[in-house]
This record gives C-alpha cells, structure tokens and sequence, in this order.
C-alpha cells in the first residue's frame, strides 16, 4: 500500500509538472496590428508588446500592414477569424475598421486602440497612448525656449508641419504645439511668412518624410529668397529629418548659417544622432515599453473580468463615444538630456547612437 501510494504521488507529482507550463500558456491568444515598419518606434512598439504579452502567459499574432489599409483590414478580419481574445490596433486611418471591428464585438473579442484612435466605432473598448496635447506643447516648448521669446527675443521667421489627416493624434499634437506658438504668432514675434497655417494646409499625408521634404523646398524657394527661416515645427523625427535634407540643399546647417530650430518625435536613432551632430534641435521621447506594459496590464484586467487601469475619461471622443484611456506621459529630449533619458533607461545602447 505505501508503494502504491509513493507511486501514485509520483504519477500526481509528473502530471503537475507536465500540466504547468500549459497553464501557464492558457490565457489565449491577442492579435496586435502594427500600421508599418517604416517607422523604428512601430517595429519597438510590436517586440514590446510581444515580449511583454507572452510574459503574461498569452500567445501573440503580430502583423504589420505596410501602410496599406486594404491590408490591415485583412489582417484585422484574419485574426478574428483565428480566433484571438482581444485585437490591439495601432490603425493607418483610424476610421476604415468598423466593419471589421463589428465582427470583433460580435464573437465577444475585445478591441484596444494603441496610441491611435480608433474613429467612428462604438467597439472600441480601451485606449492606451501617451498625453498627446502634451506632445505638441513640448515641441513648441522647446522652439520658445532655444529662441528666447520669454525673454522678448524676435521677431522669428517660423514654418509649421503637421502629421497625417488620417491620424487622430495629428490634431492634438497640432493643437498642443500652438497652443504655445500662437500667442507669439498673434504677437508678431513670431511669424509664418507662408501663412500656412492648420491642419487642411499643413498635414503631411502618412507622416511621409518625402512629403515633408518637398513642401519644405517649395516654402524656401517660394519665401525665403532673402530672408531666413529660424525654426520649424515638426511633429515627427522622420518628417525633421527630410525637412533638415531640403535646408541643407539650400546651405543651412553650416558655420555661415545653422540649422534653424527644428522639433521632432520618437526619439529615433537618425534623429538622435543629428541632435548630437547640432542639426535637429529636439525630439519627444515616448518610452514604448511603458506603453506596452500598460496595455498588456489593461488586456490581463479585461480578460479575467475585473476593471482595468485608466486615467482618463473625458478626452478622447471617437466620433461615436469617449473612449476609457490611460495616457502615459512624453518626456522632451535634446541635446542637455538624451543620455539620461535614452541610454541610462536602457531605451538605448550609447554605441547605437554615436
């Protein structure tokens, strides 16, 4: 009997361990639907998430659509049909998945926007992002403060970028940043001499470093012959850098004449090395990991029925509804500060920018 005993222990003990790991790996799967890899923040953005996910015991299907909304969609529909528990979406145009997200609700799978509303649907169950009005006031922060207009410097000569149509966040950054400007605009210590000013004038369709460029050729050819551009808002590392591509053509970013102050997002390695080279100016820091870590947390508290974590719920109207959001705080980054902020964090390593 104490035989039979040891060994039926022994049988319990060997099942356990071989059900463990099982248990482990039993909470489902979450698909994550990434717009592009153009971008180094959205290909950070997926590891994140999926390294941090699979901590947490799910199983993951990570696509990116290559900017292409046909083919989100299709992904989108794809991991529905795969059967996922929930869908993070970081959508390309923020309003063409309703249909899909339709189907979501219907097969009971939740639906978190990631970093980009998603428009026009009342299935839209969560937001996860950073503050970001508080985006656009630091880059603006930071032209302000490098000028000198608190200390009554100007008048300035100032040309505006914004991001993609398509994107909500394209607006609130915009709104953010002039917030700040547009008091020293009304002041004429700063000025637009193309007077392009708004969302419908200066968008840049898919946040297209291209299209940046080129816009800002033709405001240099068209309003600066003689006079000098002293800053420019950007609201994205990639758009700064082809928008410093068209000054350079034009002989700024020398000894004879700097590069005027230019702002950026993301923190991305070409951006961070021209701010160490003393070409862009700035950039916001928006540490993906935090990001991922929350929403992973957001999708652990929703799938075991309990209230998941968020700090705002009165910002961000869809269309449709006021999405429950948690915002994440963006730090502003130059030259005085990146190597605290990137390297010391482990965000970087410092051989990756230097």
């Amino acid at each position: 009997m104490k035989l039979m005993k040891t060994l039926l222990a022994t049988v319990g003990l060997a099942t356990a361990a071989w059900m463990a790991p099982a248990a482990a790996q039993d909470k489902g799967a979450v698909g994550i639907s990434m717009p592009t890899k153009s971008s180094a923040r959205w290909i950070a953005d997926g590891d994140n998430m999926v390294k941090v996910f699979k901590e947490k015991g799910y199983k993951t299907d990570l696509q990116y659509a290559d900017d292409d909304i046909p083919n989100q969609l299709a992904q989108v529909e794809n991991m529905i049909t795969k059967g996922v528990k929930v869908l993070v979406i970081a959508a390309i145009d923020g309003t063409t998945l309703s249909g899909a997200l339709q189907k979501a609700a219907d097969k009971g799978v939740k639906v978190i926007a990631y970093d980009r509303l998603i428009r026009g649907s009342k299935n839209v169950d969560y937001y996860t992002t950073f503050d970001n009005f508080q985006v656009g006031v630091l880059q603006a922060g930071s032209i302000v403060d490098k000028l000198g207009l608190k200390a009554g410097k100007g008048p300035f000569n100032i040309e505006l970028f914004g991001g993609s149509p398509d994107d909500n966040n394209a607006f609130f950054f915009y709104d953010g940043a002039m917030s700040v400007l547009k008091p020293y605009i009304d002041s004429g210590k700063l000025v637009v001499r193309s007077k392009q000013m708004g969302m419908d004038k200066v968008g840049t369709l898919r946040w297209d470093g291209a299209v940046a460029q080129a816009r800002m050729d033709n405001l240099l050819s068209a309003f600066y012959g003689k006079e000098k551009v002293h800053a420019v808002l950007s609201p994205y590392d990639g758009l700064s850098i082809g928008i410093l591509s068209s000054l350079k053509g034009v002989g700024y970013c020398t000894a004879a004449q700097p590069c005027p102050v230019v702002s950026g997002q993301d923190a991305e390695i070409p951006s961070v090395k021209s701010m160490l080279k003393g070409e862009q100016y700035s950039t916001v820091f928006k540490d993906t990991r935090d990001l991922a870590r929350v929403t992973a947390n957001l999708v652990d508290a929703v799938l075991a029925g309990k209230t998941p974590e968020i700090n705002d719920t009165k910002t961000y109207n869809n269309g449709v509804k006021v999405v429950p959001s948690y915002l994440l705080k963006p730090v502003a980054v130059d030259a005085s500060n990146w190597k605290k902020v990137l390297i010391d964090s482990g965000y970087y390593k410092e051989s990756q920018v230097k």
